[in-house]
């Protein structure tokens, strides 16, 4: 007996077709999304059940999670309870899915990792979005199947009205494949769709002008586009994403390092657990203290404290490579495509959901045709039987029951049973004059009605701008400001073609604080002027440099200890006029104790060469060809060898053979050519520039320029033009000549430079104030002279910058700047103090 109920069958064969069975039911019945409304069957099944079955709409209240569990295991999915409510945790939590579908109330875990509470603890009901997902499903749009005991219908799919796909993204492993989409923001895939509505034609990048990137629900800065570009042109990309972080001062040359936003699914606990056991193991140094201090008021706040001198872009950097406060994100793009697992790229994803949409408006749009047309048949029939309706009753009270009554109805007037059965079910009230009113209006609304759906069945442009419509509701609703921010990768080599080129002014601080502003900003004054304010800072800070330069290019940054650093422009934070800056240690990779000196803008490659003139605070000079700076490294490169004790304090270009003027802060200068210095690589000292005296120490250095004069300003305001010729040539390493007289009314020399007439001075004082004045207007004076007020000082501050810029053309409403205060004309300053401007200094004559 048993003998004959044994089957033989091929093992190889039987292991095959059962591995296939299974794969494919885990694929298409578990583990990936449809492309149409982005959910995976058990999601589905618990948004229906929601909606359609237990009626837990936004309207209504919370009811407990238990409840929704049990029925859809009940009715829909036969499996075990934890993957139901697993999966409505999920659609639940803010820091999982971008837009959540479910609102939660209770604990349904944290971004700490903390699981949910039991079901029976939590309640829950549908989010206002999730309605949309649903939206027209009682009106045949989507197909249904039986349920697993075929005593249930369920949907295939949803109608989803938005993309949730790309809006909520989707991850799952099944067997030989797995999916991994991100999330968007609404609005920028709504007005994705809507760029294919209207151009059908449209490309892969003209979809990425409207969705720029992915956009996760914990923030983040995206670094590059590359690998965005990648996922949505193949379907596979790698995105890296990085926590996002700001550094506060200490005081005590100590900062720390604030993590506000963390790259997403990364678990915050294990993440400052990691840092922690990292700066115990020693693999990272400088970080004093760790502490968690997020609420639920202020968000995410992570602080990092740092030791005394650590460089906070060191410490970031070790983080960024040994946590997970950067990780890559693996774009996936597998979804199933008429029940196949199929790898999209964003237009085919975009095309597969208007698909969709076409299919699910056209079938309500057949649907409510068909329900007007029904109704205004039934309509005609109650209007008609109006019109003869004393023949009418006559007829049903002759008759001896309801089926004759309509049998001689449809034979007397031509009515169809429908209308027959609606005029034997009319009730007396609808004989009054009002109620005929209303069928007949009823019946006039219901005749346009049929006519607009009828033009839309007919018309695929009219059935776009239904779904156009409708999609743009929902964005105008439900849409919000990007939280994931896209930041520059070093990879990226087509950013400069995103960034608009202009003029704009670049100023730094004595303090390392940098910024960008716009050269429109500053207006041009009298001389004698206030200034207007230029930057609120600290009493302790003020603005040291400052120059005028296109967003392209690119500008070297020299420190006190000789290294060299480099930036794009446009990379530099841009900021409001009287707005502080961005810390430097955030933009560049500078060590402790190391403080910028100089900025200077690299010219653009030409034929001609350039070579760069270092000079140092203790005399020294140094000429280097400007193409070993070509190539930056992001760490910087040595620019000179100093001695102890000695700082970088000035760098100019020069073309090789342009004469030098370099200046001490008391007043002396020495001119000679540049030929004097010969050419050395960047590891050298350099030789000797000047001999200073005692307590003095070199300020500037700058190179002669053709049809320019030469100007000095004082720290206390006071100015002069000088020809050049005054300035005689002599061989470097001399005492040099006297530059202008000092006193104690003039301060200390400030700054020495050649300016053309038609140019701008910018002058810029310990307080932070600016005035920008006329090179035409500083009084042309002999070398030896005090020179005029320039600008008149607030008490106590002193000028500490002075720099070159265009001309700017006055209007007349630009000749009183408001609070600015001319007192005195330009004649009356000059006149007052013409005698002292001219007076040769006394005491033995010049060396």
């Amino acid at each position: 007996m048993i003998q004959d109920k044994l089957i033989p069958v091929n093992l190889e064969q039987e292991m095959k077709k059962s591995f296939i069975a299974y794969a494919m039911a885990v694929i298409v019945d578990r583990a990936l999304p449809d492309v149409r409304d982005g959910l995976k069957p058990v999601h589905r099944r618990i948004l229906y059940d929601m909606s359609e079955e237990l009626g837990m709409t936004p309207d209504k209240p919370t009811r407990k999670s238990a409840r929704v569990v049990g029925d859809v295991l009940g009715k829909f999915h036969p499996h075990g309870d934890s993957s139901v409510y697993d999966a409505m945790v999920r659609l639940a939590q803010p820091f999982n899915i971008r837009y959540p579908l479910i609102e939660g109330q209770g604990n349904f875990g944290s971004v700490d990792g903390d699981g949910a509470a039991a079901m029976r603890y939590t309640e829950a009901r549908l989010q206002k979005l999730t309605m949309h997902l649903l939206d027209g499903i009682d009106k045949d749009t989507v197909d249904f199947y039986p349920n697993f005991d075929e005593t249930l219908q369920q949907p295939s799919v949803l109608p989803a009205r938005f993309p949730n796909l790309l809006v909520n993204g989707s991850s799952g492993i099944a067997v030989g494949m797995a999916t991994n989409i991100p999330p968007h923001n609404l609005t920028e895939v709504i007005n994705g769709v809507i760029c294919m509505i209207d151009n059908p034609e449209c490309t892969i990048d003209d979809l990425m002008q409207h969705i720029k990137g992915p956009d996760f629900p914990t923030g983040g800065l995206i670094m590059g586009r590359s690998g965005i570009r990648a996922a949505y042109h193949t379907g596979h990309g790698r995105i890296t994403v990085r926590a996002k972080t700001n550094v506060e001062e200490m005081g005590g040359n100590r900062s720390r390092i604030i993590v506000t936003e963390i790259p997403y699914q990364v678990n915050k606990s294990v993440l400052v657990k990691k840092i922690a056991d990292l700066v115990h193991e020693k693999k990272i140094e400088g970080i004093s203290d760790i502490r968690d201090e997020s609420n639920d008021r202020q968000g995410m706040r992570i602080v990092i404290e740092l030791k005394r001198d650590v460089q906070p872009q060191v410490v970031l950097n070790m983080l960024y490579k040994h946590t997970p406060m950067q990780e890559n994100f693996g774009a996936n793009m597998l979804a199933l495509v008429d029940g196949k697992p199929q790898v999209l790229n964003l237009r085919e994803m975009i095309y597969y959901y208007l698909e969709h949409q076409k299919d699910v408006v056209t079938r309500r749009t057949r649907f409510e045709l068909n329900k007007a047309q029904n109704r205004a048949h039934i309509l005609e029939g109650l209007l008609k039987a109006l019109d003869h309706i004393d023949e009418i009753v006559a007829i049903i009270r002759a008759s001896k029951d309801t089926n004759t009554a309509r049998d001689a109805l449809m034979l007397r007037f031509e009515f169809s049973e429908k209308q027959a059965q609606a005029i034997l079910d009319m009730r007396l009230a609808r004989l009054t004059g009002l109620e005929r009113e209303r069928l007949q209006e009823e019946y006039e609304e219901l005749e346009r009605t049929i006519e607009r759906l009828t033009a839309i069945l007919g018309d695929e442009h009219l059935l776009m701008d239904v779904i156009k419509t409708e999609i743009s509701e929902i964005r105008d609703k439900f849409g919000d400001e990007r939280r994931s921010e896209l930041t520059i990768a070093e990879d990226d080599i087509d950013i400069e073609d995103l960034i608009q080129e202009e003029n704009m002014v670049v100023t730094l601080t004595h303090e390392g604080y940098v910024k960008r502003v716009s050269s429109s900003v500053y207006r041009a004054q009298h001389r004698g002027g206030r200034g207007v304010s230029g930057m609120n800072v600290k009493e302790t800070d003020y603005t040291t440099q400052m120059f005028v330069v296109s967003t392209h290019q690119e500008i070297m940054f020299f420190t006190n200890m000789g290294r060299v650093y480099s930036l794009k422009c446009y990379q530099i934070p841009e900021a409001g006029r009287q707005a502080r800056g961005t810390a430097i240690i955030n933009l560049l990779h500078i060590v402790s104790g190391e403080k910028v000196s100089t900025m200077l803008p690299m010219p653009k490659e030409t034929e001609e060469e350039h070579n760069l003139v270092m000079a140092t605070r203790n005399g020294m000079i140094k000429k280097t060809a400007l193409e070993e700076f070509r190539n930056l490294r992001k760490n910087g490169l040595i620019a000179i060898a100093l001695r102890e004790g000695d700082e970088l304090i000035g760098v100019r270009l020069s073309n090789g053979d342009d004469e030098m003027l370099v200046s001490t802060r008391k007043g002396k200068c020495i001119r000679f050519n540049e030929r004097h210095v010969r050419n050395v690589g960047r590891n050298s000292i350099g030789v000797r520039s000047m001999r200073i005296a005692e307590g003095d120490e070199v300020i500037d250095i700058a190179a002669v320029e053709p049809e320019t004069t030469v100007l000095a300003i004082t720290t206390k305001g006071y100015g002069k033009r000088t020809d050049p010729e005054e300035y005689r040539e002599q061989g470097r390493g001399g005492m040099g000549v006297k530059a202008m007289q000092l006193t104690d009314k003039t301060g200390d020399l400030a700054a020495l430079m050649f300016v053309h007439e038609d140019e701008d001075i910018l002058l810029i004082t310990d307080d932070g104030t600016i005035i920008r004045a006329r090179a035409a207007d500083v009084r042309l004076c002999g070398r030896s002279t005090q020179g005029v007020r320039i600008m008149r000082l607030a008490e106590g501050s002193t000028v500490v910058g002075v720099c070159r810029a265009e001309k700017e053309e006055e209007t007349a409403e630009e000749e009183l700047v408001e609070g600015t205060e001319v007192t005195e004309t330009t004649e009356t300053v000059e006149a007052t103090e013409k005698t002292e401007t001219e007076t040769p200094a006394e005491g033995t004559p010049e060396t």
